[in-house]
């Protein structure tokens, strides 16, 4: 699986790179059709809300799957994130059990 992160707004980081990538590591590894990964992280200057923006785009057969998290720190907006594309990869991975039969 290939994964591209991309940091708007706000400096890159090494750390939160190996971070998502170990993540994602884990769910490609579980769902093998996975074939790659779009990530951009953002900050939002808004007194209102939390501010730290995770976006997550998976490639896989069929339409692409999309979550997003706004969090109070990056680590949490992963995990979120991350934890609603599994929801919507486990919904797909049964669609594909069903139409194989």
């Amino acid at each position: 699986m290939t994964v591209n992160i991309q940091y708007v707004h706000m400096a890159t980081s090494e750390a939160m790179n190996e971070y998502v990538t170990k993540k994602l590591q884990k769910l490609g590894n579980k769902y093998e059709w996975i074939i790659s990964a779009q990530v951009h992280f953002e900050h939002e200057n808004n007194a209102k809300i939390k501010g730290k923006i995770c976006k997550m785009e998976l490639s896989i057969p069929g339409p692409r799957i999309f979550a997003t998290s706004n969090e109070e720190n990056y680590e949490s907006a992963v995990k979120n994130t991350i934890k609603d594309l599994e929801k919507q990869l486990k919904k797909r991975k049964q669609t594909f059990r069903t139409s194989i039969k």
